[in-house]
């Protein structure tokens, strides 16, 4: 399980450093994709692939279907690691993040969350001024 915020840096490559806590569950590759809310995920291999899965249940005939696996399998990159535990993030990637050097990790149960510093601060700031609202809106889950 991912948890925690991270500030890292992504060096003049584009590559970006994997927190130390994390990097032996992602040293066997991970897919970084374009996530929601302009921000990047990195899912180990694992879970893409039982995300996969699901998606194969989709019924293509449909055109919201096709447009959300078109753009989340085409805009997909699988990496592994390398021995100082940094990943290779696509310049297309970076772009369609708003990435430069400096950005925020945050670990999301099952995946990290790679965004613009801005950015997570303006969600996070609109998340933490309605947090009861969405609490009461999410209550019918039984989470709590």
């Amino acid at each position: 399980m991912f948890l925690g915020r991270f500030g890292h840096s992504i060096d003049e490559k584009g590559r970006l450093t994997i927190p130390s806590k994390y990097r032996d569950t992602l040293s066997t590759g991970v897919v970084i994709t374009p996530g929601l809310d302009r921000c990047l995920w990195v899912l180990p291999l694992s879970e893409w692939g039982d995300i996969a899965e699901k998606v194969k249940q989709f019924s293509l005939m449909k055109k919201d279907t096709r447009s959300f696996v078109r753009f989340w399998f085409s805009g997909a990159t699988d990496c592994i690691p390398d021995k100082q535990g940094r990943i290779l993030i696509p310049t297309y990637l970076r772009d369609y993040a708003n990435l430069s050097d400096e950005v925020i990790i945050a670990g999301v149960q099952n995946r990290l969350e790679i965004w613009n510093p801005d950015a997570f601060q303006k969600s996070d700031t609109m998340l933490q001024d309605d947090v009861e609202g969405l609490a009461e809106r999410l209550g019918e889950f039984g989470i709590l």
